[in-house]
C-alpha cells in the first residue's frame, strides 16, 4: 500500500512540476523543459522551448532564416534539427541515436511575446538490455548563453521499468537517470517451456535406458 501511495504522489509531482514550467522563466531566459519517458526498448524525449520576451528576436532570428517574419515547415524542421545536433542520450555509456518524430510550432506574435512554447518530441531505441540497473544519460547543450534548463523522468509506462534515482548538475542541462528494467515476460516463459523440454528429454533417455537393461 505505501509503495502505490509513493508512486502516485510521485507521479502527481511530476504533472505539477511539468504544468508549471513554462510559467517559471524570466524574460531574459530561453527555458528548455525536457521530458524523458523510458520504455524497455525505446525512449522518448520531449522538449519544450520558450524563449522569453527579452531574448524571442534573438531566438526567432536563428529560425527565420530569409527574415521574412514568418516560419515556414523547412525553418521550422531546420531549426527542430539543429536543437537534435546538441542533445546527446546513452544507456551505460552507449551513445543512442536520437530522431525527430514530430513538432509543434506557436503562433510569431505568441513567441514575441514570451508566451509561445516551440515543442519537439524525439526518440531512440534501445540495445537489447539485460533484466538489472541501467543508466541514462541525457544531455542538452543548445544556446547556453541565454538557456536555462529543466529535465524530468516522466512515470515509466510498462510496468517493467522502475526508475531509481536522477542525478542532474546544477543547471539541468545534464541528468542520469538509474533504473531498473524487469525480465521480459516472453523470455521467462521460453526459459520455463526450455526447462521444461530439456527436463522431459532426461526423463525419456533414462526411460529408454531402464528398459535396455531390462532382461
Amino acid at each position: 500500500m505505501r509503495s502505490s501511495r509513493n508512486s502516485w504522489l510521485v507521479a502527481l509531482a511530476l504533472v505539477v512540476c511539468a504544468e508549471g514550467w513554462p510559467s517559471a522563466h524570466r524574460r531574459d531566459e530561453y527555458l528548455q523543459a525536457a521530458r524523458v519517458a523510458i520504455d524497455p526498448d525505446r525512449i522518448e524525449i520531449e522538449l519544450d522551448l520558450t524563449p522569453g520576451i527579452a531574448v524571442a528576436e534573438q531566438v526567432l532570428a536563428e529560425i527565420d532564416r530569409d527574415a521574412n517574419r514568418s516560419i515556414s515547415d523547412g525553418e521550422a524542421q531546420a531549426y527542430r534539427t539543429q536543437v537534435l545536433s546538441t542533445m546527446a542520450v546513452d544507456v551505460d555509456g552507449k551513445p543512442l541515436s536520437l530522431e525527430i518524430i514530430d513538432g509543434t510550432f506557436p503562433a510569431l506574435a505568441a513567441v514575441l511575446n514570451g508566451e509561445g512554447t516551440m515543442r519537439m518530441r524525439t526518440a531512440a531505441a534501445l540495445p537489447r538490455l539485460s533484466a538489472g540497473t541501467h543508466r541514462l544519460r541525457y544531455r542538452n547543450s543548445h544556446r547556453p548563453d541565454i538557456g536555462v534548463y529543466l529535465v524530468n523522468a516522466l512515470v515509466p509506462g510498462s510496468a517493467r521499468v522502475v526508475v531509481a534515482s536522477q542525478q542532474r548538475d546544477v543547471n539541468q542541462r545534464d541528468v542520469t537517470i538509474e533504473y531498473t528494467l524487469g525480465p521480459d515476460p516472453e523470455t521467462r516463459v521460453r526459459g520455463g517451456l526450455s526447462a521444461g523440454a530439456a527436463g522431459a528429454a532426461i526423463w525419456l533417455t533414462s526411460l529408454w535406458w531402464r528398459r535396455r537393461r531390462e532382461p
